[in-house]
């Protein structure tokens, strides 16, 4: 059982449908000597200056994908740097995040608190907490807290993860989860992935 708290943030499994991701990512710019740590498995979002930052947002966010590491030149030793976290403020000029962006995309993440099958296709919010420096990975959980039907909240609970140690109900449970689309049957603005959204960034 997920009887311990151990977040690891948005880990890429899957696509919907059942479909198998295929490791696929989207290399976009971040900018040089940008201030905030981005960790493995952190959810980012295309600003207006056509680079990706952290999208630090907990029951409203505007996700473009989750970050899976990045490469630079060092700027002390001029060599190619690959690395599971960016670290805040480093100073380089070509900065590139690697980026889940598939608006299909499935991932799994650990709950807060323990989380019933009735939270199935609902949605809920994120707990975002500052990531581990040692191993470059998020801490970002699913707020347990917050399972609702609410249509502007950014994460839908798209299933649970079920195996020998894991199952529904821990006192700490894994779900599968999805970022959600913008707009509904009515028209109405939602919580949305970026590339879903007809408004520009």
């Amino acid at each position: 059982m997920s009887s311990s708290a151990a977040p690891y943030g948005f880990r890429p499994v899957g696509l919907l449908g059942g479909g198998d991701w295929s490791n696929s990512i989207r290399h976009i710019k971040l900018t040089n000597s940008y201030g905030t740590s981005i960790f493995y498995g952190d959810v980012v979002k295309i600003v207006n200056t056509g680079t990706v930052e952290k999208d630090a947002g907990t029951t409203t966010m505007t996700p473009v994908g989750i970050f899976v590491g990045c490469s630079y030149t060092d700027p002390n030793t001029n060599q190619p740097t690959y690395a599971q976290m960016w670290t805040a403020s480093t100073s380089a000029t070509d900065i590139m995040a690697y980026v889940v962006d598939d608006p299909n995309i499935v991932f799994q993440a650990q709950g807060d608190a323990t989380l019933a099958q009735t939270a199935l296709g609902n949605n809920v919010a994120v707990v975002q907490t500052a990531g581990s420096t040692s191993i470059g990975t998020s801490k970002n959980a699913i707020d347990s807290s917050t399972i609702a039907t609410t249509k502007t909240l950014p994460v839908r609970i798209i299933g649970f993860v079920d195996g020998p140690d894991k199952s529904v109900g821990d006192t700490y449970t894994d779900v599968l989860c999805k970022f959600n689309s913008g707009g509904d049957a009515t028209g109405d603005s939602c919580a949305s992935h970026q590339y879903q959204d007809t408004t520009g960034i």
